[in-house]
């Protein structure tokens, strides 16, 4: 067979069911050898779009999503999505075609070095020089892409060995590492730290998640009686509503929840990351001690300086700190919740026009049931999602946090939509981050998958605003115009609203939901709230 046939095979044995990307000359053998194969080809309006689809693939079922491009400029549209992937710990496989080797030692047409490119963004990044050592690549590009830590396999594919015949060989078994238990020692070590603490507090990272772990680590909170904040990637890791739940931390800013870290004097970080939240903005005195709980060791940082490491299964490592740990007394954090369950509800019946960005959110939860998904583009609505979404299901509100890539969210609500089919998929993103990646209506209409596009319009760059009116008091060059929406949606053949007052707005993404099919809804937002938020939350008294 071609080694072109081979690798799709070797990709089905993966259990590889779709692809997203653009076919191109130089990846033709395996565009061809496709249409044999049951993995779905997703043909995207632009390769960024192809790998934010297979990067909240990968987020959202822990197996690698697969992007394919072609050489040069298709390579290189990959790599802020990739690039993404692999800083928010998403399992990915990003395979690019090339040149043919005989042309790869001189300066040819389109021509990069795509494996060096990559390399900085990838756990894995290697090209196919040979037809026979296919099966050994792709087996450990997806072995590597899918192990904790998750990121990007990068596979570079030349056109002339695409065509090559191959003979005996086969795809290979498909095999995981399983996280080990904890050593007991550690064990030992942490419960004493958790026993002898004052007022010890749990911060859950997207690891949990990753893990299968959510249910464990709210059994772990309520049989302990410590609180539980979690990162803006590991939202809904426990249920906004449980009693134990303190929501997101991560604004990089004094807010109530950061009320918990400075009365805290043991941080529990359970599968987290320093990518997610730096410690330099939770432990600024390095004096809080740290038990860290996770399969893999903590990154050096001098903020992050561990008291005791649990390295291993993160349920297993539960389980065996609450046979042996005391439970607390005291809850740190009782004033503390109710404060911000309080805030979250405080414009439920706001009125005003724009839109508050509370009052958005507060709709948009009553919309959706527990288990509907929110993806949320990045810019200023990123940090009222972050702060106010109450997520109850864990993966139901997915942040890009480690990159932060503006562009996700309309491509990244393709890829759920394709995934979870019974759900509603809302992508919320502000105007600017919609048009980076509009296009891909298209590919959502085409497809038939039913996606809510909720637009928070301003017709600024208002994160950029709001640190420039923080820093110097002034806004620099951040304004520019929007098409009519409605009009724009329509010209897909999808539908469009616009909302004319706040009381618009629940009914508005009620019937954007019973539509059935791609939906905008163009929402003016009130963004001086963000300015109203700094001020507020640089007077905050602690209500501890």
């Amino acid at each position: 067979m071609k080694a072109a046939e081979l690798f799709i095979k070797c990709l089905e044995n993966e259990g590889v069911d779709k692809i997203y990307g653009i076919p191109g000359e130089e990846n033709i053998d395996v565009m061809d050898a496709l249409l044999d194969s049951n993995i779905q080809f997703i043909t995207t309006r632009h390769e960024q779009g192809a790998a934010f689809m297979a990067d909240v693939y990968g987020r959202l079922t822990g197996k690698a999503g697969v992007c394919l491009a072609t050489l040069g400029p298709g390579a290189t549209n990959l790599i802020t999505g990739v690039a993404d992937a692999n800083m928010d710990l998403a399992p990915i496989i990003a395979i690019a075609g090339q040149g043919a080797t005989t042309r790869l030692h001189k300066e040819s047409h389109q021509i990069l070095d795509l494996v060096n490119m990559f390399a900085p963004i990838s756990k894995y990044s290697t090209q196919l020089r040979e037809g026979v050592i296919i099966p050994e690549v792709v087996r450990k590009a997806f072995k590597v892409a899918e192990m904790e830590k998750p990121g990007c396999s990068f596979i570079d594919f030349p056109e002339n060995i695409a065509k090559e015949e191959v003979v005996d060989k086969l795809p290979l078994k498909v095999q995981s590492p399983t996280p080990p238990a904890p050593p007991q020692v550690r064990i030992e070590e942490a419960a004493h730290v958790i026993s002898e603490a004052r007022f010890p507090l749990i911060m859950s990272g997207n690891g949990v998640i990753r893990a299968k772990a959510c249910d464990k680590l709210v059994e772990f909170s309520e049989k302990m009686n410590i609180p539980v904040a979690t990162t803006f990637m590991a939202k809904g890791a426990i249920p906004f509503s449980h009693e134990n739940s303190l929501g997101a931390v991560g604004l990089q800013a004094n807010d109530y929840i950061s009320c918990g870290f400075d009365r805290a004097d043991v941080i529990i970080c359970v599968g987290y990351d320093i990518v997610e939240y730096h410690p330099y903005l939770w432990n600024k005195n390095k004096t809080l001690k740290i038990v860290h709980i996770d399969p893999t060791p903590a990154e050096v940082d001098e903020h992050y300086i561990v008291e005791t490491g649990v390295i291993g299964d993160i349920s297993s490592a539960l389980e065996s700190l609450m046979q042996i740990a005391t439970p607390h007394e005291e809850h740190l954090a009782s004033n503390l919740r109710e404060t911000i369950v309080n805030e979250m509800s405080a414009h439920a019946e706001d009125k005003n026009f724009p839109v508050k960005p509370q009052k958005i959110l507060w709709d948009l939860r009553q919309a959706l049931n527990p288990e509907d998904i929110v993806l949320s583009d990045v810019g200023a609505h990123k940090m009222w999602i972050a702060r106010m979404y109450q997520a109850e299901r864990p993966n139901t509100c997915i942040i890009s946090n480690g990159f932060a890539s503006m562009g996700i969210a309309v491509p990244g609500a393709i890829a759920a939509k394709f995934e979870y089919p019974e759900k509603t998929i809302v992508a919320v993103t502000g105007d600017a981050g919609f048009m980076m990646n509009s296009q891909e209506i298209e590919t959502a209409m085409r497809h038939k998958q039913a996606i809510v596009i909720l637009i928070w319009t301003d017709s600024e760059y208002g994160l950029i605003k709001w640190h420039q009116m923080r820093h110097f008091g002034r806004p620099s060059n951040i304004t520019f115009t929007n098409p009519d929406f409605v009009k724009y949606a329509e010209s897909f053949g999808a539908k469009g609203y616009k909302v004319e007052s706040a009381d618009d707005l629940l009914p508005t993404l009620k019937q954007a939901i019973a539509d059935d099919t791609v939906v905008i809804v163009d929402c003016p937002v009130d963004y001086s709230e963000n300015m109203k938020l700094t001020e507020k939350l640089g007077d905050l008294v602690c209500p501890i």
